[in-house]
């Protein structure tokens, strides 16, 4: 008794102080605020939190829904596809006041993902990595049919089910920030479809594609044993990173202190970025509810390392499963940027394109190559606006159903072939390949081997649309491989004026 009249007396006391229990309030979370792009064309998910089994009615354009939440409060429920337009009003009621968002815009919803390639916004990492033209860009970055979310970085041991951001329309401020990459995509869509295009920029530079992956794939596909291995020694090799990073900082400030140049240290990453599923957990698993359009990603630098590039492909196409597992929207449409041209002597860069070529076998998948952009002395290369055209256009022929090109030469066969001279050759055969040509350069950056598959440089010329590739210093060759440095200096191109990717013609090549 003496508990309840105790109670009674707080609350009388609390009442009279002004402050009252705090009523029951429906949320949305953040990905869905005032702004947002709803994905036209299918059922329109819409989710939030509210008081346990809470009845509920939204209202939106001419539709009205009813839902109710569960004993946790979480509730959910679809619209109806709706066509482009816009603004519209989103309004839940029935739980506390009326919760609404405003200036929503229905049309097509790109998430983007990757490393810092991606991530690199218009004002470019500065002062070492610019876009190119990026003051004009910028101050033209108005555009009432784009409006972009940019997402926090966040690491997490387990799925996240909101995030700190929200969505912004698109001005020369918040493109600014924005990838680069992805804007130039996104702008280039709305122009040709005439629709709005929402943005996602979910990106964390020097990232590796498995804490992308969810612990769902990690946990269960065996094929990706090899490269949690790598992934194993890798994180051993970081015992001593405090002592490392605490030491270079010693050598800074004794630099500094004797009026000398402060010394290059190599890159380190972030350690909690690089958990397995990490990222997946904190910027990825938020997303999954959400009607998408499709996925964008660039990234496979950080995955270059000798004893990790083999497995890449074994552990990118895991990545595009697992996504779309997690999406429960099909075999939503995956456009990725194969990494580019730069001086990287320790890592294996040609092994990771030829990787990203591989995984075009992977069904409503397409890759834009951007060999012919890149730059030997800068990892960001300058010239995003080619990589985000590229994709567009692979959007434009194999998601919007347009008839336009939009991928390169790409290997198909290597064949034996006997010179007049008597010179063992392959001739090298592609898809896509009508017009071949090298823009009036020498052909180059290819290589023979035997069965013993050490690799020589080779003399090559186009005939027709496939290349014959040679050395005389080999007499029997059995594969062929193109582009295979880091760096490579020649380019193929077909009569749509798209490069060609870096291949070999091993079944199984490791390094």
């Amino acid at each position: 008794m003496k508990t309840r009249l105790s109670l009674l007396a707080a609350a009388v006391a609390l009442f009279a102080a002004g402050v009252c229990p705090a009523s029951a309030e429906i949320r949305f979370p953040k990905l869905l605020s005032d702004h947002a792009v709803l994905q036209r064309g299918g059922p329109i998910h819409v989710w939030g939190w509210s008081s346990p089994e809470a009845r509920l009615t939204a209202r939106f354009h001419k539709q009205t829904v009813e839902a109710e939440a569960d004993a946790l409060g979480k509730w959910s429920l679809y619209l109806a596809p709706e066509d482009a337009g816009g603004p519209y009003s989103l309004t839940v009621s029935g739980d506390g006041p009326d919760r609404t968002i405003s200036d929503l815009l229905v049309g097509d919803v790109w998430l983007a993902s990757g490393q810092s390639n991606m991530e690199m916004p218009l004002n470019g990492f500065p002062p070492t990595a610019v876009v190119k033209n990026a003051a004009t860009e910028i101050a033209a970055a108005t555009n009432p049919r784009l409006r972009l979310l940019l997402v926090e970085h966040k690491t997490s041991d387990y799925p996240l089910n909101d995030i700190t951001t929200s969505w912004t329309e698109c001005t020369p401020e918040t493109a600014a920030t924005f990838s680069a990459v992805a804007y130039f995509f996104g702008r280039e869509i709305a122009a040709k479809e005439n629709v709005p295009v929402g943005l996602i920029d979910s990106t964390w530079g020097g990232t590796p594609a498995d804490s992308w992956v969810s612990l769902d794939t990690l946990g269960t596909h065996p094929e990706l044993l090899p490269a949690m291995a790598s992934r194993a020694r890798f994180a051993n090799s970081l015992a001593d990173l405090n002592l490392t990073v605490a030491a270079e900082k010693r050598e800074d400030e004794a630099a500094k202190a004797a009026g000398k140049p402060v010394p290059q240290h190599p890159w380190h990453p972030s350690e909690m970025s690089w958990s397995p599923a990490a990222l997946y957990n904190g910027m990825i698993a938020q997303f999954t509810p959400m009607s998408i359009k499709g996925l964008l990603w660039y990234q496979g630098e950080t995955n270059s390392a000798f004893d990790r590039a083999p497995f890449y492909d074994t552990l990118f196409a895991a990545l595009i499963g697992d996504w779309r597992t997690h999406f429960q929207q099909g075999n939503l449409p995956f456009l990725y940027v194969q990494i580019s041209s730069f001086h990287s002597p320790g890592e294996n860069w040609g092994l990771v394109r030829d990787q990203q070529r591989r995984v075009l076998s992977v069904v409503n998948t397409a890759m834009a190559v951007s060999l012919d952009v890149g730059q030997a002395d800068n990892v960001h290369p300058a010239d995003k606006q080619t990589v985000g055209a590229r994709l567009a256009l692979a959007a434009r022929n194999m998601v919007y159903g347009e008839n336009v090109s939009y991928t390169g030469p790409l290997y198909r066969q290597a064949t034996p072939e006997l010179l007049p001279d008597g010179t063992h050759a392959i001739r090298v055969w592609f898809d896509h390949a009508e017009g071949l040509n090298s823009r009036s350069q020498p052909t180059g950056d290819f290589e023979l081997a035997g069965e013993d598959r050490q690799f020589v440089p080779a003399d090559s010329r186009i005939d027709g649309n496939t290349v014959v590739v040679s050395s005389r210093s080999l007499r029997h060759p059995a594969f062929v491989r193109y582009g295979w440095n880091s760096v490579v200096t020649h380019f193929l191109y077909n009569a749509a004026g798209f490069p060609a990717s870096t291949f070999s013609s091993e079944s199984s090549p490791t390094r």
